[in-house]
């Protein structure tokens, strides 16, 4: 085609990947800060996320509730991402259940999900460190004994957080790696753009960052990295898959629904969430607070009956989430209505009548791709967006001075 190579570099959290990109032939990268570390024909830039979880790209497929299962995260890993398992809304036997039915179709790595507050969390832990789990997740910190059983197995623990202050908790209490998700992102989310909240925790931490909150294709990966992220981490995109397990009716939905659409409110359960405002999340916003309250004690009631743990152990699991400072208390009281309502949407298949947590990025989804497409088309536009800019001279000019500094060893 006559178009000539471009040589780039793009900032990775605290390492520099130099990209040499032949329109001719297969991309060529390798990394100054692992020196013994090149690789021909290599397909797209591999980061200290992915070295760390151990895939073949930096691309995390979150654990979506009742969404993020067995099938979900063995595509995810056969086409080179790491999965995790919505643990945290599935019983112990479920859990081991799924483990075993992702290793059946697949040898990759994948995590786990839990919520420690669950009644049963401790079997769930007890199971993903008997099994030899690569990485689990989790938004509210487990207590440090049981982050550090993890560490001991060589488990790698990787929170999603929202603020800069959780994060810093986060990596004092053994954090292996970050989820850091913007206000853009699906479900309960915080208050900062993913664009100003990735190089404020760059700054701040040490460790790999998975930049989350308004990601769906190739460029949005080179964007990350220029923020200073190592990777991005996807709830909405994959929903938006063949092997997602949400009813064509809900993905319907998805797909027509516009960004300024996908709202936050506190209505579900007390806590900010982001949400297509459907007729359902509509009437919540404008329900008397004792309808609310109703409605989560009958949902509480559901949720017993479906994961077989007794009202009782809910409501103590409930107290401890209060006691050790979570959430509020109305949030407490009102936190069965997520998971329930959600369900209702994205298992059911009844949209009308459940509530769909989703990223704003689903406003500009238009397809309904295999796993291994979308993960393909990720690579292939990275790399493209790569040799554009490195054509357009917006990287060019800095190759000089951002390797001047590094030794001959590649350390910082």
């Amino acid at each position: 085609m006559g178009a000539q190579s471009a040589s780039v570099i793009v900032s990775s959290g605290y390492s520099l990947i130099f990209t040499h990109v032949d329109p001719e032939k297969h991309a060529h990268v390798m990394s100054p800060c692992w020196p013994e570390y090149e690789r021909e024909s290599l397909s797209v830039v591999e980061s200290r996320l992915s070295r760390l979880l151990g895939c073949q790209y930096p691309v995390i497929q979150t654990a979506m509730g009742w969404i993020a299962d067995a099938n979900l995260v063995a595509a995810t890993g056969r086409a080179g991402g790491f999965g995790f398992l919505a643990g945290a809304v599935m019983s112990p036997e479920d859990v081991a259940r799924s483990i075993a039915e992702i290793r059946c179709q697949t040898d990759a790595p994948f995590g786990v999900n839990f919520h420690m507050y669950t009644p049963r969390a401790k079997q769930i832990v007890d199971i993903c460190i008997a099994e030899q789990i690569r990485a689990v997740s989790y938004s509210r910190s487990p207590d440090p004994a049981t982050i550090e059983r993890f560490k001991a197995a060589g488990i790698i623990c990787i929170p999603t957080v929202g603020a800069l202050k959780h994060a810093l908790k986060a990596v004092q209490l053994g954090a292996d790696a970050l989820v850091i998700q913007g206000s853009e992102g699906g479900g309960h989310t915080g208050q900062v753009a993913t664009s100003i909240l990735v190089p404020q925790v760059s700054a701040s931490v040490t460790v790999p960052l998975a930049a989350a909150g308004g990601f769906r294709d190739g460029r949005g990966l080179v964007a990350a990295l220029s923020l200073g992220a190592d990777g991005i981490a996807m709830g909405t995109r994959f929903l938006l898959t063949q092997e997602s397990p949400v009813p064509e009716a809900t993905k319907r939905i998805y797909l027509e629904t516009a960004p300024e659409r996908i709202i936050v409110s506190a209505a579900l359960d007390g806590m900010p969430q982001r949400m297509v405002l459907n007729n359902q999340l509509q009437s919540l916003i404008s329900a008397s607070s004792l309808v609310v309250l109703v409605r989560a004690v009958k949902n509480a009631f559901s949720l017993s009956r479906q994961t077989g743990d007794s009202p009782w152990a809910l409501l103590k699991s409930g107290w401890r989430m209060y006691r050790a400072g979570d959430q509020s208390l109305s949030a407490t009281m009102m936190s069965a209505n997520a998971p329930m309502m959600i369900q209702e949407a994205v298992v059911h298949g009844r949209p009308d009548s459940g509530i769909l947590p989703s990223g704003q990025i689903a406003g500009l989804i238009e397809d309904l791709p295999t796993v291994n497409s979308l993960v393909s088309s990720i690579v292939s536009e990275a790399l493209a967006t790569i040799e554009k800019l490195g054509k357009v001279g917006v990287l060019d000019a800095s190759v000089a001075a951002s390797t001047a500094h590094l030794p001959e060893d590649g350390s910082q």
